[in-house]
C-alpha cells in the first residue's frame, strides 16, 4: 500500500510492507494435495511455481483470478499453463489447496472448491470447540 503527501511541492510516497502468510491445506485425513502435485513437477518447473507462490506472500496477487465459491487461481503462464488454487482466509492469510494445469482446469477448480468448503467447515468447528 502506498500513501502520498506533498511537502513543499515535492511528492513523497510511503510504502507499507504487505506480507501474506501462505499455508498449505491439510484435509481432514492429513492429505496435502498441493504438496503432492508440487512434488510431481520437474525441479525447474517446481522452482518457477514456488517463486510465483512466494510472490503472493509478498502481496503480489496480480496473477490471480477468482474461480468461484471463494477459490482463486494463480495463473503461471509457461508450459501447459500451470495453476495454483487457493482460498484467501483474510487479508493476510492464503490457503494453498491444489495445483494443476490449464488442461485439467475444470476438474481442479471443482476439487479446490470442495477442499475450500471443507477447510471453512473444519475451521468453524474448531472455533466452536474453543
Amino acid at each position: 500500500m502506498a500513501g502520498a503527501r506533498s511537502t513543499n511541492g515535492n511528492a513523497c510516497v510511503t510504502m507499507v510492507d504487505m506480507r501474506i502468510e501462505l499455508e498449505e491445506y491439510l484435509d481432514a485425513r492429513d492429505r496435502n494435495y498441493y504438496r503432492e502435485w508440487l512434488t510431481t513437477l520437474d525441479a525447474s518447473v517446481r522452482a518457477r511455481v514456488i517463486k510465483s507462490v512466494l510472490r503472493m506472500g509478498d502481496g503480489n496477487l496480480s496473477g490471480a483470478k477468482p474461480e468461484g465459491k471463494g477459490v482463486s487461481a494463480l495463473r503461471i503462464d509457461f508450459g501447459p499453463g500451470y495453476r495454483v488454487y487457493f482460498g484467501q482466509d483474510s487479508d493476510v492469510l492464503v490457503i494453498l489447496l491444489i495445483g494443476g494445469t490449464k488442461r485439467r482446469q475444470a476438474a481442479d477448480i471443482r476439487q479446490a472448491q470442495s477442499l475450500w468448503m471443507e477447510y471453512k467447515t473444519l475451521k468453524r468447528k474448531q472455533q466452536r470447540e474453543r
